[in-house]
């Protein structure tokens, strides 16, 4: 296969993941916050919300994390000198960091799949906002290259992290309101 074809498929994989990763989150804030429910809300949103979570996590999400993971590497192979960048150091330690969080979520899945929450739902808001960032840091990081300058890519992305956490606190309080 081409170089621009693996190329294209690792993309278009590496969306569908963040699809998954970026609603998961959410079903799981739903999930918890039904569990809270009185009986018989609790059992219908429960059955609802975990065959939901079961099909995006088992169809989508995880098939997606392991495509992703097999056109990147068979990209690294098929060009080699990209490992002697710096910057795909970098890259590669925040997906590190990014399968970790994933893997942060399959728990989560479990969890809830038994009908324990663990997490409040803002706690869940916050952790949803980690696939954010590093989204942010690893498409930086793959379009500049080694133009980035490391101290102001972190002061970027703890910018980011600090923006993101008044959106939750400001959309906490209008919650609170309603």
């Amino acid at each position: 296969m081409d170089y621009l074809s693996l190329k294209a498929l690792h993309i278009i994989f590496i969306v569908t993941w963040f699809a998954g990763l970026f609603y998961i989150p959410r079903l799981f804030i739903y999930h918890s916050e039904a569990l809270e429910k009185d009986e018989p809300e609790r059992s219908i949103l429960d059955a609802q919300l975990s065959k939901m979570t079961r099909l995006l996590w088992y169809v989508i999400t995880w098939p997606s994390a392991i495509i992703t993971l097999v056109f990147g590497s068979w990209l690294l192979v098929s060009q080699p000198a990209w490992l002697s960048a710096p910057f795909m150091h970098v890259k590669l330690t925040f997906v590190l960091l990014l399968y970790l969080y994933h893997l942060s979520l399959h728990r989560m899945y479990s969890q809830l799949q038994k009908g324990i929450a663990k997490y409040s739902s803002i706690q869940l808001r916050v952790w949803n906002e980690v696939a954010t960032i590093l989204l942010i840091a690893i498409v930086f990081l793959v379009v500049k290259k080694d133009q980035i300058s490391w101290l102001w890519g972190t002061i970027g992305i703890l910018a980011t992290a600090i923006v993101l956490m008044f959106a939750i606190k400001g959309y906490k309080k209008i919650r609170e309101k309603k």
